[in-house]
């Protein structure tokens, strides 16, 4: 789509991996101009493999860095930091994500770039913050998720602590900066005062604990983990089996419970005193599962999807590909393509952000250094 919200706004990003780079690309999605200003050699995400898209890209590095632009520059020499300082002038805010001490020893905190321009914003996020024990210390995602409890409240009960497959914390502490750098940008449009605006991997792993972490805060309960990725403390909320593979049941209410035995014809449950209530079920999911598991197991998962059509929430548990490949996802767009010079066309997925209807589009992030004469004259 054309005339996107953010036109008109510049980013300037040093960053690399995941976090700040996921979030700078929603913002470049959105319309700004985010200029991506790397070390000579580039991001080092430009080289994970396996599947390379020429010398100093990768389709790891576009999955996290779709629509923006690359410009090379050493901002620790004389010559760099001018040129560095030169386009500060230019922009709206500049983001980062290193360690946390690093921003305020490579002047690109609010401290050191006010006298530049005193409206910029500059956010930082590193992995436990710029104050502390461990300001200089390095973190990614999964030892967030090790530290925080949230692998120890997932995977089956009698198996080993389990990471969610993907990064997860990165894609959220992204999101948590850009909302944080948004906020903060609205105030220096109206206002002419930048500031600096922070998160961190540790932070925001933590408040994912949301109701398990209040529950023990106020009750001294540690929550444990649950067969078959159930809800705590509500059932059915949970995978059951079926005559093919797997489908996951949400009824958080006691309308899709209704519904749920009926579609089912096990309209005698709804009456049985075992199961009058969310909770009450919960406390009594094993004799639930020993009722809903052989009625489950004699139809497809995409048998039951049919007959339940929409009545109560329920979705298949596919693999990767399977989820990929579906109609559905295909139907919403979610699965698009980008032009790029070594893979013409690069499937990618799309960003799920739709403004009065449309799909955002998209586009491959530059080649190393491809921008340096637009914007550094060189």
């Amino acid at each position: 789509m054309s005339d996107k919200p953010l036109e008109g706004i510049r980013v300037l990003t040093l960053e690399q991996f995941g976090a700040g780079p996921y979030g700078t690309m929603f913002l470049a999605e959105l319309g700004a101009e985010v200029i991506k200003i790397e070390a000579p050699e580039g991001d080092p995400s430009r080289q994970v493999g396996p599947y390379r898209l020429g010398k100093d890209d990768s389709q790891y590095f576009q999955a996290w860095n779709l629509g923006k632009k690359s410009v090379t520059l050493d901002i620790k020499s004389e010559e760099g930091r001018r040129r560095f300082e030169a386009l500060v002038k230019t922009a709206d805010c500049v983001v980062n994500n290193l360690r946390g001490t690093q921003p305020a020893k490579l002047g690109i905190d609010y401290a050191s770039l006010k006298s530049v321009k005193p409206s910029i914003v500059c956010l930082h996020i590193s992995a436990y913050g710029r104050a502390g024990a461990r300001a200089d210390w390095p973190g990614y995602d999964f030892l967030m998720q090790a530290e925080a409890g949230l692998m120890e409240l997932t995977g089956d009960p009698e198996g080993a602590p389990t990471r969610v497959g993907v990064s997860l914390i990165d894609s959220m502490s992204g999101l948590t900066g850009t909302v944080g750098l948004l906020a903060c940008l609205l105030r220096a449009k109206t206002t002419g005062r930048g500031c600096d605006v922070e998160t961190c991997l540790y932070d925001v792993a933590m408040h994912q604990l949301t109701y398990p972490g209040t529950w023990y805060l106020n009750e001294g309960v540690v929550s444990p983990r649950v067969p078959r990725s159930a809800h705590l403390s509500l059932a059915p909320v949970q995978t059951y089996p079926t005559r093919d593979g797997w489908i996951f049941i949400m009824c958080m209410t006691q309308k899709f419970w209704l519904s749920l035995v009926d579609a089912m014809g096990c309209k005698e449950l709804a009456n049985d005193p075992r199961f009058p209530d969310p909770n009450t079920r919960a406390a009594n999911r094993a004799e639930l599962d020993d009722a809903l598991d052989p009625v489950f197991k004699t139809r497809t998962t995409d048998e039951w999807l049919a007959k339940f059509n929409g009545l109560l929430p329920a979705a298949p548990v596919y693999r990767l590909d399977q989820a990929l490949d579906s109609d559905f996802a295909r139907s919403t767009g979610m699965v698009t393509e980008v032009p790029h010079a070594s893979r013409n066309p690069l499937r990618v997925i799309a960003n799920p952000i739709r403004v009065d209807g449309k799909r955002l589009s998209q586009q491959a992030c530059s080649p190393l250094g491809a921008d340096n004469m637009k914007y550094l004259g060189k």
